[in-house]
């Protein structure tokens, strides 16, 4: 067993009853966690619902391998999310990479809801495989991958600022999304996964979104 478990940790500009809420009522989780497929209700049943034990005064939340703390720092919150050590659970021992990438993504995207769309109903694309090239070649963001979050940004005929940047994935708002949120990450193996967060589009223009970006790896 590791010594050590995977922690992911951030700083939310929201109150700490807006996140613990956003990690507690299944209709705020629809907000932030994951991206949209038929089994996403269920999923956040099963994790966060059928197998939590949470202490709603001390603020923190156990979800079996992972455990997340909220730190009230007044107008903001100090999220962080500690994962068992590998080797704590062997049939799970081979996917714990993936769900750190996984958490990492689902993370920025919960601070990306409150911080920029409190409330609001999203829309997403998802689409994971083989990259015939590096993933972040592949959306445009190769240029602007090593700028620090904050920073503004135009590339691939996009434009916002980076979000977030991990060893593997970068995030970055897209105002031409409706001030959606693009993540690209690089996994094992040449496979890679683009994760498409929009808001106010209408139908045509969504529908053209997906085509183009799910066509960019191979299933």
């Amino acid at each position: 067993m590791s010594e050590e478990g995977f922690i992911v940790e951030v700083t939310i500009a929201a109150p700490v009853d807006a996140v613990w809420r956003a990690l507690r009522e299944p209709e705020e989780i629809r907000r932030w966690h994951g991206w949209h497929f038929d089994g996403l209700d269920k999923e956040i049943e099963v994790i966060y619902q059928e197998n939590a034990v949470e202490s709603a005064e001390e603020r923190w939340l156990d979800l079996g391998n992972d455990r997340f703390e909220l730190t009230d720092l007044g107008d903001t919150t100090r999220l962080r999310l500690t994962r068992a050590p590998k080797g704590g659970n062997p049939d799970w021992d081979a996917y714990y990479d993936d769900i750190n990438e996984g958490w990492t993504t689902f993370i920025h995207q919960l601070k990306f809801a409150l911080e920029r769309h409190p409330s609001a109903d999203r829309r997403t694309i998802f689409t994971s495989g083989t990259a015939s090239a590096d993933v972040f070649d592949l959306a445009g963001l190769t240029a602007v991958a090593d700028l620090p979050p904050g920073t503004p940004y135009a590339a691939n005929g996009l434009t916002g600022e980076i979000w977030y940047r991990s060893p593997n994935q970068i995030g970055v708002t897209v105002t031409e999304w409706g001030d959606g949120l693009l993540v690209a990450g690089r996994g094992s193996g040449g496979n890679a996964m683009l994760v498409l967060t929009t808001y106010n589009l209408d139908d045509d223009t969504f529908a053209a979104l997906e085509s183009h970006w799910a066509g960019l790896l191979t299933e």
